[in-house]
């Protein structure tokens, strides 16, 4: 027997030991990169050919080589090139970056680590009950996460009203908007977005509030000073059998009105993207929260642009019925039942949060002013024309300067919504 040269068997052993190691870099990590003390997430995917790395940092490419537990890759981007050199111990990857500008000869350097994606495990989407015992008021991705549900779950639960009282009229919290969650959804990513099926919005109590002021935004000088001794609290009585709402004291004239129920959140959101201070529950955003806007109601599907890891989604703020823009401040503030359904859609950018329904598709635009909102609001739908249905931007003009509806959504907060709304039976002729 032909004895085998030890120089050969130890060659075989340090290939058998880098092809173990370096077989535990193949697949997907969450990248986290300290810049200037806040931290950076985004989508890693490595995958190894002998000693050639390479992959993609959410969407850009990355070239490298393994030597050993070593990595080294680079991320070339128009203006900058990012260079990693890390390391990988016990199942997490770790060390250093050096960021490059074209203009500038100068390099910064910071640190990174990433961990492994989760990976689904196999079985049915889950139903979660999930009763709240604290609420908050502000989106944050500080906030821990109340529950972890995975795409394809749906979560039942409540939310308190505007003022922080429950379906039993309890005081739970104080005011401003207080929201149910965050929930975490596993695999959003920054880069992502999150859509959430609204399958169940009913009420749960039998009463609302609003009050009998109207906003200076959508006042003259003569009205606002008619209105001067407004801001009175109004309770309105919630009629679920026949889905009506009245006020419970009123005069002589208005003895006989009412309004139809429709219920719907004011505040659907998701955490504040990189390096963004935790915003308060009474503003609002790309990232969505208290757009009070009226068409998210049951039965429709939000979409929302993932800021952070797993979205961190909060709900709250629901609203009995609403009048276009909120015009008194307070819509039919109340407790509210909820269910919905998660899911993720990898990779995608969108430059507004998004409403489908059965019959329109819709983007609410958010802004200092009605024009902002406008442009924001046209500019998103525009964005969803070209990506869905790849329509060149003469084409978008002509579908949408035929066919666009625009609504006020929400004129009571720092941010004026406008939502741009499109009848799907618009786009049947388009091809998809």
């Amino acid at each position: 027997m032909k004895k085998i040269p030890i120089s050969l068997l130890i060659a075989i052993g340090l290939g058998v030991t880098l092809c173990a190691q370096t077989a535990g870099l193949d697949g997907e990590w969450i990248l986290a990169q300290d810049v200037f003390g806040n931290t950076l997430y985004r989508r890693l995917t490595l995958k190894v050919d002998a000693r050639t790395l390479s992959g993609t940092i959410n969407r850009q490419t990355i070239e490298g080589t393994t030597t050993g537990s070593a990595v080294h890759f680079v991320a070339r981007g128009e203006q900058s090139t990012d260079e990693f050199d890390g390391v990988l111990e016990n199942g997490a990857l770790s060390g250093t970056l050096v960021h490059t500008q074209s203009d500038d000869p100068k390099t910064s350097r910071s640190t990174w680590t990433a961990r492994r994606a989760p990976s689904r495990q196999p079985g049915p989407p889950a139903r979660h009950e999930f009763v709240p015992s604290v609420f908050h008021r502000q989106f944050s991705a500080a906030t821990p996460p109340v529950l972890h549900v995975w795409p394809g779950d749906s979560v039942h639960t409540m939310t308190v009203d505007a003022a922080g009282m429950d379906e039993k009229g309890a005081a739970r919290v104080l005011g401003g908007n207080p929201q149910t969650g965050p929930f975490y959804v596993e695999t959003a990513m920054p880069g992502d977005v999150l859509t959430v099926k609204l399958t169940r919005v009913r009420l749960n109590r039998d009463w609302a509030i609003s009050d009998d002021a109207m906003m200076s935004r959508a006042t003259d000088s003569d009205l606002a000073v008619k209105m001067k001794d407004g801001g009175k609290t109004v309770r309105w009585k919630l009629d679920r059998q026949h889905g009506v709402g009245t006020p419970e004291v009123a005069g002589e004239r208005l003895k006989n009105f009412s309004v139809p129920l429709r219920p719907m959140l004011g505040c659907i959101a998701v955490a504040p993207g990189f390096a963004q201070a935790p915003v308060g529950t009474g503003d609002s955003g790309r990232f969505g929260g208290n757009m009070d806007f009226n068409e998210i109601v049951e039965g429709t599907t939000v979409y929302l642009p993932v800021g952070q890891p797993g979205a961190l989604l909060y709900v709250g703020d629901g609203h009995a019925a609403q009048g276009d823009g909120e015009l008194n401040g307070n819509a039919l503030e109340t407790s509210m039942e909820v269910e919905f359904t998660v899911d993720v859609v990898r990779a995608r950018s969108i430059a507004t949060p998004r409403v489908d329904s059965a019959t329109h598709i819709m983007t609410v635009g958010l802004g200092g002013t009605l024009e902002d909102g406008l442009r924001a609001a046209t500019g998103g739908l525009s964005q969803w024309l070209e990506q869905d249905y790849a329509l060149t931007p003469s084409e978008i003009a002509i579908v949408l300067g035929s066919s666009v509806e625009y609504t006020i959504g929400e004129v009571a907060d720092r941010n004026v919504g406008v939502g741009a709304k499109l009848r799907k039976d618009r786009l049947t002729a388009l091809q998809r």
